[in-house]
Formats: structure tokens, sequence, C-alpha cells
């Protein structure tokens, strides 16, 4: 479904909506909803071969997709009278489509930060650096710092004299719609306040969500190995998925490492098989190994960064 159309989606300034709309038509934006609003409710283990499948057919097109999951979750949770019912079905359908902003819940000061106004909302100030899926997405959840404490919130995708957007140009996935928004006093009413919690409990539970990125690059990795024919990195990519699958938060920062190192050599793999012509614009060749630079970095944490660089005998820089 995405990989006929993958060169075309990244050529197309945005992800074409109809992509998005047939992922919506087959449930896959309800991967992440309970069943009582017909959504898939998919435990972890379930959810990363739909994530790897999807990034391997069009990486651009799954890092707008995987976006709107973490806003399911928390708006199913969510103890805010009427909000589960107001949002949740929308959500799970892909009728109403959200992103995330969590520059609230990231370690030093915050750079975006919440303010609690008389009627129990808040007024945001501040900077979310990476925002994905603009111009496609209805929502954003924004996790702002409030003291101690994060608070996420539900905040219209849409500019305007309070909420600023500049696009960011990228190496890859560049139709994605990432930009970054600048918040000048926005006002958010208090039935779209999604939750609160300490911001040391969002740290702590910050490495609960890093397998599900190492999926993006067991994707890109299996479609190049796929492109090259049978080879032996495909026993090492059965074997990175599987040190993926076991690892618990002490090992998943070396797993993550590894599994985006090894897509970095499976992208150049698949370049120099393909010869000269992989460089030119209308190759996947060129394509894959763009997402598989994205992917060193992307969603990465200082401890998968010091793995990475261990790997590839790099010093990181501050």
């Amino acid at each position: 479904m995405l990989f006929p159309r993958a060169l075309e989606t990244e050529a197309a300034g945005l992800v074409p909506v109809d992509l998005l709309d047939r992922l919506a038509s087959e449930g896959f934006y309800g991967m992440a909803a309970p069943a009582d609003v017909g959504g898939w409710d998919l435990s972890s283990a379930e959810v990363q071969p739909v994530v790897e499948a999807l990034a391997g057919g069009c990486l651009t097109t799954t890092f707008v997709w995987i976006q709107h999951h973490n806003p399911v979750r928390a708006v199913a949770s969510s103890a805010t009278p009427g909000l589960r019912e107001t949002w949740l079905g929308p959500l799970a359908r892909g009728e109403t489509r959200a992103g995330i902003a969590l520059a609230g819940e990231r370690p030093g000061p915050p750079m975006l930060w919440a303010t609690e106004t008389p009627d129990g909302g808040f007024s945001l100030e501040g900077e979310a650096p990476w925002i994905t899926g603009w111009n496609r997405i209805d929502v954003v959840m924004v996790a702002a710092r409030w003291g101690d404490d994060v608070v996420r919130v539900l905040v219209d995708a849409v500019p305007g004299e309070t909420v600023r957007a500049e696009p960011l140009r990228l190496v890859a996935t560049d139709a994605s719609g990432t930009v970054t928004v600048r918040f000048r006093g926005h006002r958010v009413p208090p039935e779209r306040v999604v939750g609160v919690e300490t911001h040391a409990d969002a740290i702590a539970r910050d490495p609960t969500g890093l397998r599900t990125n190492g999926s993006l690059a067991l994707g890109v990795a299996a479609r190049c190995l796929g492109l090259l024919g049978p080879g032996p990195l495909d026993d090492e990519l059965a074997a990175t998925r599987a040190a993926l699958d076991v690892a618990g938060p002490e090992a998943l920062p070396d797993a993550r490492a590894r599994a985006a190192e090894l897509t970095w050599r499976a992208a150049g793999a698949l370049i120099v098989g393909t010869g000269a012509r992989s460089i030119v614009r209308d190759q996947d060749a060129q394509r894959l190994a763009r997402e598989a630079m994205f992917l060193l970095v992307f969603g990465s944490r200082p401890p998968i960064r010091q793995a990475l660089a261990a790997r590839l005998g790099a010093q990181p820089r501050p």
C-alpha cells in the first residue's frame, strides 16, 4: 500500500491525505484504542510488527501516523470529565488525527511551560521544537512544565496570534509536516486538560516508549535487505529484532542503538549493491539511505547516542 508511492510521497511536500485516509479506513488509527470504541487494543508486542511493516513501506507516512497513538492512550486513561467521551471515538476512527509535543517531559530547564488560569485551564508559553504532521493533524497533545509537574493538554493544530509554526526542512521524511511551534500566552480550557503527573515520573516512564521507535529502524532495514536479496545481514536483522523484544529498560538503549546502526549498514549495502544509479533521486536506495541517517538520531536519548557512538567509533558532541 505505502511502498509503491514512497518516492511520490516524499516529493509531495506533505503526505498525501488519501494515504492517511486509507490507514484510517482500515482501522490503523485505532491500533492503541480500546475495543469499546472500535479500537484494536493491541498489546505492546502486537504493535511492533505493525509499525515495522508500515515503516518499511514509507517512513514519512508512518512518521506522521505513529505520533497519533500516544494521545489516544492518554485520552483513554484521562480522568477529565467528558474528555474521553468527546475525543476518543473520533481519534480511534482517525476522523480526528493527533500529534504530540513532548518538550515539557524532557530533562533540564523547561522550553515550554504552563501557568494555571482562574477557570482551571492553562496558558502555554515557550517552544515545542518538534511537532510532526502539521497541516495533516487536527490536534496536538502538548506536554508543558507546570512547576515540578508536567501537564498535558489538547491544542488545535491551527496557527494564530498565540500559536506560530515554523516549518523544518528535513533530510528525510521532509513531507511529514514537521515544525517548530512557539506559544505566546495560548489559553487552553479546562476540558482540554488530559492529565498531570510529576516531571520525575515522566522521566522515569520515558524508557518504556523506546521499543516502538526501534521498529521504525527495523522496518527500513528490512526494506533495504528485501531489495538486496538474501544475504548475511538477514540473520543479523532477526537477532536485532529479538534483542529489542526482550530488552528491559536498562538494555533498551543499546538495543535501539544496535537497530539504528544495522539500518545504517543495510542502507549502505543497498547503495553499493545498487551501484551508481542509487544516487539518482528517483531511486528508493537513496531515499532509504537518507531515512537510515534520520533514524540514527530520531527518538534518541543520551544513552542511545552514547551506545551508537561506541558502535560507530564516534565522539558525541555536547
